[in-house]
């Protein structure tokens, strides 16, 4: 898993409230236990007409938001059923966080579990970022981590975020990672009960 620390990265404003797992990726691509290569089924049903030729209005297809690293979103992102595929995708897509005023539980879970960083800011922060946005596509976001915080021209925003779920990130590992690099640690507390139990 790719380690975030602090980085700076295009966004991509996708001004849509209660945004779905399902809408992010639809059911029918669910038949993968892999994230490898979901990306392209990212947000198809939007980004994709019936006959499968990109919608240009999608903010996704558009020339000038192409290899953002960022997605910014209206509230409550990520509802609706638990599928880990949704952050698969944003994650296999390029995106390494997802800023909105408010995200599923199980949704703002799964992100941090598989290396996407979901940010949560106040409105007016998401009113600012939109604006910028919109207003100036080439302009980047720092995203820094070790200090919680993103930037921007404009201003910054301190975030809030679980420091277990923090230093994971950092680290590049999930849970059972972040548990397999302290085995040397761990067998060693395990011999010393194993030599009190020998006296």
């Amino acid at each position: 898993m790719e380690r975030i620390e602090t980085f700076a990265a295009r966004v991509v404003p996708l001004a849509l409230n209660d945004i779905d797992t399902d809408q992010i990726i639809p059911a029918g691509f669910l038949t993968v236990t892999d994230s490898e290569g979901l990306g392209r089924y990212l947000f198809a049903d939007l980004r994709f007409d019936q006959s499968g030729s990109p919608v240009m209005s999608f903010p996704l297809n558009q020339p000038e938001h192409q290899g953002a690293q960022i997605l910014l979103t209206g509230g409550n992102f990520g509802c609706g059923s638990s599928r880990e595929h949704a952050a698969w995708a944003l994650k296999d897509f390029g995106f390494r966080a997802v800023i909105s005023t408010s995200f599923a539980d199980i949704f703002y879970s799964n992100a941090l579990k598989n290396g996407l960083l979901p940010v949560v800011v106040s409105p007016e922060t998401q009113d600012a970022l939109f604006a910028m946005a919109e207003a100036s596509p080439a302009e980047e976001v720092t995203v820094d981590l070790p200090n919680q915080q993103i930037r921007w021209p404009g201003g910054s925003f301190a975030f809030s975020i679980d420091g277990f779920a923090r230093t994971c990130l950092m680290n590049g590992v999930d849970e059972l990672g972040y548990i397999m690099s302290l085995s040397d640690a761990i067998e060693e507390y395990e011999a010393s009960f194993e030599e009190e139990g020998d006296r």
